[in-house]
């Protein structure tokens, strides 16, 4: 027990720095990107704002490589100091080292998956708010639920609030629709009701509409308007709308099975989610691959030499697997594999080939 917790010990300290010299990297890029796109329309204190908002969703993606690297750090380092001659000279197999970082694996994982998920997902979506408003000086904004699909767009000649009944798969055509047009002081100006709107090139054309003016003091029927066709201005674009609309990563995981049974029951898709919830839930076992791969490939004695050559195999073997996974999840999305397919085989069979790797190497 004395020698598991030695090995989780060392694993988690590597993990830790490492992690960290990773993220104060990730976050000064982010912070030179951010105050080149803001220039002139944000001050430093904002923009460094949104920079620590967005670098948990960075840390978030990075964790697998991550993981490969603190493996195999901690790996070379015992080679190097004869620890792992001194394990194996005891009568212990090299096998036994793993299992305190494998434990440590579990425990980051389960804790990224119950708090950081929830974590980036609030501050993802804050991050981008305020992108926006910093932006066009106003707000995009995509709500979904059992009472149908909400956008809010933004402008210099005031707010726009968008409710519709049903919509395509990518919100670019809304159907029982409502506009409901504000003043830049926050008034309401006017309101139009139509059959469907199509998102068009700077504009939302719509079908069988029907228009009241809200001014004060004067009746609104009797100034209505009915349109076979027309066109409202829109600062939305079918790409905003999408990346608003189809990112399960906004939505914390303990609130996702509410939001895909309010998706299916407003009559929309929920596939996505589905794949994004289901690999949330298999990541503790592609992270715990991670950890045996690079061990498969360093857990050797340093006199052997071609160690950064062993190092560069774990790093894109880990790639491999990666884009893998994420090329799984696009089948899933797309509905050529089932969610829990998509999700779960990459995983297990990075984890199967991992542990027939250690297995070889430790072994022969």
């Amino acid at each position: 027990m004395t020698l598991h917790i030695y090995f989780a010990r060392r694993f988690a300290m590597m993990f830790l720095s490492i992690l960290g010299v990773f993220a104060l990297f990730l976050g000064l890029l982010d912070l030179v990107e951010q105050l080149r796109q803001f220039a002139g329309s944000a001050s430093f204190g904002q923009v460094t704002w949104v920079t620590v908002l967005k670098l948990p969703g960075g840390i978030y993606e990075i964790l697998p490589l991550v993981m490969i690297l603190a493996t195999a750090a901690l790996f070379l380092m015992l080679a190097r100091s004869s620890e792992l001659v001194v394990v194996r000279a005891a009568g212990r197999s090299g096998l036994v080292a793993l299992a305190g970082p494998v434990a440590v694996a579990l425990v980051i994982s389960g804790l990224t998956v119950a708090i950081l998920n929830p974590l980036v997902a609030a501050t993802s979506k804050r991050a981008s708010d305020l992108t926006e408003s910093y932006e066009s000086h106003g707000a995009s904004v995509v709500s979904i639920g059992r009472e149908g699909l909400w956008l809010r767009q933004g402008g210099e000649d005031g707010q726009v609030v968008i409710h519709a009944e049903r919509a395509n798969p990518d919100a670019t055509i809304l159907y029982d629709t409502s506009f409901l047009a504000y003043t830049p002081d926050g008034g309401p100006e006017r309101r139009i009701v139509a059959a469907e709107a199509r998102l068009d090139t700077g504009a939302w054309v719509l079908s069988d509409a029907k228009e009241w003016q809200l001014l004060p003091g004067e009746n609104p029927e009797v100034s209505a308007q009915s349109h076979t066709e027309m066109r409202l201005p829109s600062t939305l674009t079918q790409d905003d709308i999408r990346d608003r609309f189809g990112q399960p990563s906004a939505v914390a995981i303990w609130d996702l099975p509410a939001f895909i049974n309010g998706l299916e029951e407003a009559g929309f898709s929920a596939r996505r989610y589905e794949v994004w919830l289901q690999m949330e839930l298999a990541r503790p076992v592609f992270l715990v691959a991670m950890v045996l791969v690079a061990a498969g490939f360093t857990m050797r004695p340093a006199r052997l030499g071609r160690t950064g050559l062993y190092v560069l195999g774990a790093v894109l073997m880990g790639f491999g697997l990666y884009y893998v996974r994420n090329f799984a999840q696009i089948m899933g999305e797309n509905g050529q594999l089932p969610p829990v397919l998509a999700a779960w085989i990459p995983p297990v069979a990075s984890l199967l080939l991992a542990l027939g790797l250690v297995l070889q190497m430790e072994d022969g």
